[in-house]
C-alpha cells in the first residue's frame, strides 16, 4: 500500500499525543493523595488495584489506567473509597483528569499542520472521556486541527472495540483501509486491525517496542516521525 492511499490519520491520546509518564504519574500521585487525604498506606493500596505503584511513582504495563476506560478504573477504586457514589468518583476522576497538566509527546501545533497540508483528515479516539480529552487538545492550542474526537462515552464505545474507528471513517467519509491508526497500546493495534485500518505504533507510553511490533504495520519512536513515514511509502 503507497502513501497516495493514507487519506486519513486517527489518533490516540494518551501515550500518543501526549508523552503517557510525564502526564500521568504526576496526576496519579496527586489524585490519590488528594483522595486520601495524605494517607500513604490507603492511598498505595488504591494505587495498587489499579496497577500504580506510588512507592515509586511507576504504572505497570498493565495498569487498567493506560488502555481502560474510566468506568474501569472507578469499579477498582470503589471498592476503595466505598463512602463515595461511583457516579460521583467518576465525575470527580474526569474532573482532576481535563486539569491534568499534559507534556506533548512531541510539538503537536506545527505537526498537526504539516499533515492537514498533505490533504490528511485528523481524529482523536482516546478510551478517555470525551471532556477531558477536549480539554487537553484545547490547551494544547490544537483542538480545531481535528475533524473528529471521540471518548469511550461519546456513543461509539471504546477500544479495543472498533466503533470509534467506524465513526470517524463515516465521519470523513473515506474506507478503513485508507486510514492510519496510530497508538501506543496492544489496545490501539487490535482496534485498528478489527476495523481494516493500518496500524501505527508509536513509544511514548508504556508499551515496549517488541511487545507492539508483531501488531503494528512499523513502530514510531513518537509521532513527529509520521511525515518521514509516510514519504516512505511514497512509490
Amino acid at each position: 500500500m503507497d502513501v497516495s492511499e493514507v487519506k486519513a490519520v486517527l489518533f490516540d491520546k494518551d501515550g500518543t499525543l501526549f508523552d503517557f509518564a510525564a502526564t500521568w504519574v504526576p496526576w496519579a500521585e496527586h489524585f490519590l493523595l488528594k483522595a486520601f487525604e495524605g494517607d500513604q498506606d490507603r492511598a498505595g493500596a488504591a494505587g495498587a488495584a489499579i496497577g500504580f505503584d506510588l512507592a515509586v511513582r511507576q504504572f505497570k504495563r498493565d495498569s487498567i489506567a493506560i488502555a481502560g476506560t474510566p468506568d474501569e478504573v472507578v469499579a477498582a477504586l470503589a471498592p476503595h473509597l466505598p463512602c463515595i457514589d461511583p457516579s460521583v468518583l467518576l465525575t470527580l476522576l474526569n474532573t482532576e483528569a481535563a486539569a491534568a497538566p499534559q507534556r506533548e509527546a512531541v510539538p503537536l501545533a506545527p505537526l498537526l499542520r504539516q499533515l492537514r497540508a498533505r490533504g490528511l483528515r485528523l481524529g482523536v479516539a482516546t478510551n478517555d472521556a470525551e471532556h477531558p480529552a477536549r480539554a487537553h487538545l484545547t490547551a494544547a492550542g490544537v483542538a480545531e486541527m481535528f475533524d473528529f474526537i471521540a471518548g469511550f462515552d461519546s456513543g461509539h464505545g471504546g477500544k479495543p472495540d472498533t466503533g470509534q474507528l467506524l465513526a470517524f471513517a463515516a465521519h470523513v467519509e473515506l474506507p478503513p483501509a485508507q486510514i492510519a491508526m496510530v497508538g501506543d497500546s496492544l489496545h490501539d493495534l487490535e482496534a485498528a486491525r478489527g476495523a481494516g485500518m493500518i496500524p501505527v505504533a508509536v513509544l511514548t507510553g508504556p508499551a515496549e517496542a517488541d511487545v507492539l511490533a508483531p501488531h503494528a504495520e512499523i513502530v514510531l519512536s513518537d509521532v513527529g516521525q509520521l511525515p518521514a513515514w509516510l514519504d516512505q511509502r511514497q512509490p
